[in-house]
């Protein structure tokens, strides 16, 4: 169980709160980057269409110096070309509400929505660190499976009932 202590992956996160944009067009955004390696998930947000791009960017930016100075500061080694996106969320903030005018004096009311975005990035596990842990996990997830269903055998159609039974006058 130590050894599973010591191998875990430190996260590091940043967060851009009450940005002016629906969290449904930011997730558009997020979830092209997910699971992406850090350079990677930078050029896919900077050359990005859609107007939150610059938004995103500037968080994942701020991941990935939190990543650092914390390595810094904590002594740890993490190696910045080794870090992945592990999570992007854009959650709902509080809404806006507005009055927008309508025919004959009336009023309609609106929403402006606002997002919280959160971005994590995390170092990618090395291929040693997982094999170490495979076995101990396999282990414990082995349990007893049973046996597989007998197949009931197949019913006779109509129409072999009728050919036997002509063939047999």
């Amino acid at each position: 169980m130590a050894k599973i202590a010591a191998d875990r992956v430190r996260e590091f996160r940043a967060e851009a709160k009450f940005q002016r944009s629906s969290p449904q067009k930011a997730k558009l955004v997020l979830d092209t980057i997910k699971g992406m390696r850090v350079e990677q998930a930078l050029n896919t947000v900077h050359f990005s269409t859609k107007r939150m791009g610059p938004v995103v960017e500037k968080v994942l930016r701020s991941a990935i110096q939190n990543a650092t100075y914390v390595s810094q500061e904590q002594g740890l080694d993490i190696d910045v070309d080794n870090l992945v996106v592990r999570t992007a969320v854009a959650n709902e903030g509080p809404r806006m509400k507005r009055i927008r005018p309508a025919p004959m004096g009336r009023a309609f009311r609106y929403q402006r929505r606002l997002t919280h975005i959160i971005v994590t990035v995390a170092e990618k596990k090395s291929a040693t660190a997982v094999a170490a842990i495979a076995p101990e996990s396999e282990a414990i997830a082995k349990t007893p499976s049973k046996p597989a269903a007998k197949k009931a055998p197949a019913k006779k159609t109509a129409a072999k009932k009728t050919a036997t039974k002509k063939a047999a006058k």
